[in-house]
């Protein structure tokens, strides 16, 4: 899995590279493909039969994007979620980025999230519990204003792409499973600068925000250690202002 999270982190970063206006997320679903399967993956999204290498979510959409025709302008905010199966296992990163000039209550609901992730991850170690990630995402993201869209959340990760435990956004601190060394979880915060209620679109995948506001997803995948946590989707290159 640390073998595969490099993997992906370096098709996040190519992606991310390739971000622009004009480009449609059909042609970034192609090119995150080609990346994926030049590095010896498998997109992990074909393999539970979603349409697409990868999830691309613009602006009010939660999660579970579907590639298609739209093309991305400035002003828009795009969240990719890429999962691959590398080596016998699967690893799972998502960050949402900024096109061009984006207003700057959006800018503060990527930044709050990523901050969300960050100090989710600060609780992992052995004898913490999911609570306190929970409640450390939780009162980040409404401490600014901003809601949590409880309704999806984390997993633990390995053999298989969506394992026990859930891993949710919310608290309270204290409670649902205890941390052990040699688990690995997606943490992944996921947030709508309004409601926290979503719809299902007709294609069955696609969620977006009830109100239309726009959402935010980070995601990295995490090994509890016996002292503390590694983030084995991490790379110094990426960050919330990115694009």
């Amino acid at each position: 899995m640390r073998r595969g999270g490099r993997v992906v982190a370096e098709v996040m970063n190519r992606l991310e590279a390739r971000l622009r206006p004009g480009i449609t997320t059909r042609q970034l679903d192609g090119i995150a493909e080609d990346l994926i399967t030049g590095a010896g993956a498998r997109s992990s999204s074909r393999l539970q039969g979603f349409p697409g290498a990868i999830c691309i979510s613009p602006n009010d959409v939660v999660v579970h994007g579907v590639p298609g025709p739209y093309r991305l302008k400035d002003g828009d905010v795009v969240t990719l979620d890429v999962a691959l199966f590398y080596d016998g296992c699967h690893v799972d990163t998502a960050w949402t980025y900024a096109i061009g000039s984006v207003d700057k209550e959006t800018l503060a609901l990527l930044a709050t999230t990523e901050r969300a992730l960050q100090a989710a991850i600060s609780m992992c170690e052995p004898g913490k519990r999911l609570g306190d990630l929970g409640w450390a995402a939780q009162r980040t993201v409404e401490g600014a204003g901003f809601s949590v869209v409880s309704r999806f959340g984390g997993h633990g990760i390995g053999r298989k792409l969506w394992e026990p435990p859930t891993v949710l956004n919310v608290g309270p601190p204290g409670r649902r499973d205890i941390l052990r060394p040699g688990m690995t979880i997606a943490i992944e915060p996921i947030t709508a600068a309004g409601t926290a209620d979503v719809e299902l679109m007709d294609d069955g995948w696609t969620v977006v925000t009830a109100d239309r506001s726009s959402a935010a997803h980070f995601e990295h995948t995490v090994v509890i250690t016996p002292d503390s946590h590694e983030v084995l989707t991490h790379d110094d290159r990426r960050s919330a202002a990115a694009a």
